[in-house]
């Protein structure tokens, strides 16, 4: 059945056509710390792709990989890069439309309730 799944959608990993592709064309040149498999093409014009490690979403590439990708960058970024600060935050994909969202205290889905503010609307009535 995952044969079947691998042949037949797109949307959810690589196609079995794309690992054959990369497997035959490309060279694997390095994994992220979300498991996004990065590949470059052997001959020919350069040619940059990746694997994704989930569902085919382009937010779950970091920043720099997507410069390496479109080739903005020449250098891998796991060896190029200085190692991250303490103050900066780890890489998170985009979690919009996914129950990790972030959802204010005045959203529909946590109840329509939040606190009174000082810039709230009152109606003018006549006295």
């Amino acid at each position: 059945m995952r044969f079947l799944k691998k042949i037949f959608t797109w949307w959810d990993g690589a196609t079995i056509g794309t690992a054959l592709y990369s497997a035959r064309k490309g060279r694997f040149v390095a994994e992220d710390g979300a498991g996004n498999r990065y590949y470059e093409s052997k001959k020919g014009p350069r040619r940059r792709w990746v694997i994704y490690a989930g569902g085919n979403d382009a937010s779950n590439v970091p920043a720099e990989w997507h410069g390496w990708l479109h080739q903005t960058v020449e250098d891998i970024p796991d060896q190029s890069l200085p190692p991250a600060r303490v103050w900066e935050a780890p890489y998170t994909p985009n979690l919009t439309g996914t129950g990790g969202a972030y959802r204010p205290a005045g959203a529909l889905e946590k109840g329509r309730n939040r606190a009174r503010a000082s810039g709230d609307y009152e109606a003018w009535s006549p006295s």
